[in-house]
């Protein structure tokens, strides 16, 4: 078969029929493996061979997954875990050790935020937050102990676009991987493509898109060099495998295949296979539920745009904000499902508001074929202190949308009715 477009790699990539003619990818529900005999099982567990020993490592369903996403982002390789957090962490510690750095933009989710801020810091790990909307800062902030840049494509819920070639470039001058998480822009943004090292999502979100399976997964884009003096986790021999050297082994895949077999082994947040079977579903129709989201979104950043009960509205497909122009030149196909807007009348008002919906449902996620609504202020950001709401962009009017698949006018409607409540 030619190379697939992405659109055809959404619902074939990774996939190859095994010995049942299921068309539909299979659910191996399954803990462990038969080995064809003791040489078979020891050099399986010696990484000489291919296979499958358990399912905390690898298992047939989930591995559709990993290599559907490594094709559609153009990577050498990929590895599914059980939930967005567990990608970024096994990303990160991945090339981390006690006394090392990590410079990372200040526009994160919240629970990014705090592993970095406070549970990093008990393993002796420091992440310095740099300015979003400033290069600069990061050059500033690197030091010789930085292993790691780290930001969001579209800040999440700042909604600010991050310049990828500059800080790409900035991280290559330093030595060290950009690692991008790029959850909330799927498909529309290709992140290898701007010099990105390694892209971490939480699949539970538009990848799945229908809010029925937590998951996330990191991919390798297999161009970084890790032989640079800075990352002896990758570069040196592993006692952990009779001192098995994987970078000489194992070439551009040492990253990825080290994360599943030392990080995922060892601390086990594996994806369960029908999680993996719901978000390949879901990873089937992702590029026309893109497309759509991204429609709808820019029509109701237009309504309330000139709405009285609104006070400003941040969307980066708006061509009077800010963000537009980084938009135009990073995302092709859109410009995201994620609206974040002020209503007057401040905390008060905005909680009327979100008690008001009836269309969208109030709940702590993003990327749902419904269209979903929260106040980040006392809910997802509760736990910043006042100052770091204000560098996510969280503040007490402020409203986070995510925009579904749903018909525009009752989309609107609903939002009309709810901001004519307050």
């Amino acid at each position: 078969m030619s190379e697939l477009h992405r659109d055809s790699i959404c619902i074939h990539g990774g996939h190859e029929i095994d010995s049942s003619g299921s068309r539909a990818v299979p659910i191996y529900q399954t803990t462990s493996y038969v080995f064809s005999d003791s040489d078979h099982a020891a050099s399986l567990f010696a990484l000489e061979k291919e296979g499958n020993i358990y399912s905390r490592i690898t298992n047939p369903t989930t591995a559709v997954l990993e290599k559907r996403m490594a094709q559609l982002n153009g990577g050498v390789g990929a590895l599914a875990v059980a939930s967005g957090q567990s990608a970024i962490m096994l990303a990160l510690l991945n090339i981390l050790q006690a006394g090392d750095e990590v410079v990372s933009a200040d526009n994160l989710y919240g629970g990014t935020r705090t592993l970095f801020q406070y549970t990093f810091k008990r393993m002796g790990i420091t992440v310095k937050f740099a300015d979003s909307g400033n290069m600069d800062s990061f050059k500033k902030l690197i030091t010789d102990k930085t292993r790691a840049v780290y930001a969001e494509s579209i800040g999440n819920p700042k909604l600010d676009v991050v310049e990828l070639d500059t800080l790409a470039d900035i991280a290559h001058a330093a030595g060290v991987p950009l690692i991008l998480d790029n959850t909330v822009s799927p498909y529309i943004l290709d992140p290898f493509a701007w010099g990105v090292d390694i892209a971490v999502y939480s699949a539970t979100k538009f990848l799945g898109g229908h809010g029925n399976s937590i998951g996330g997964i990191l991919v390798d884009s297999g161009k970084f060099n890790w032989d640079n003096g800075k990352f002896p986790l990758i570069s040196e021999d592993d006692p952990g495998y009779h001192n098995k050297n994987f970078l000489k082994e194992f070439g551009n895949m040492a990253y990825i295949l080290k994360a599943r077999v030392n990080l995922l082994r060892d601390m086990g947040p594996a994806m369960s296979p029908f999680n993996a079977f719901l978000i390949l579903q879901g990873m089937e129709t992702l590029h026309i539920r893109m497309q759509r989201h991204c429609e709808n979104a820019l029509k109701v950043a237009a309504f309330l745009s000139n709405h009285e009960n609104v006070e400003w509205v941040n969307y980066p497909g708006l061509p009077s904000g800010s963000q537009f122009i980084k938009a135009k030149r990073y995302l092709k196909e859109g410009f995201g499902a994620i609206i974040g807007f002020g209503i007057k009348g401040g905390y008060e008002a905005a909680v009327k508001f979100i008690d008001s919906v009836s269309l969208f449902s109030h709940v702590a996620n993003i990327g749902d074929v419904r269209s979903l609504v929260i106040h980040p202020a006392s809910t997802t950001h509760q736990q910043l202190t006042k100052e770091e709401k204000q560098t996510s962009g969280v503040t007490d009017d402020f409203i986070r949308l995510s925009i579904g698949i749903e018909n525009i006018d009752d989309i609107i409607n609903d939002l009309d009715q709810a901001l004519g409540v307050i």
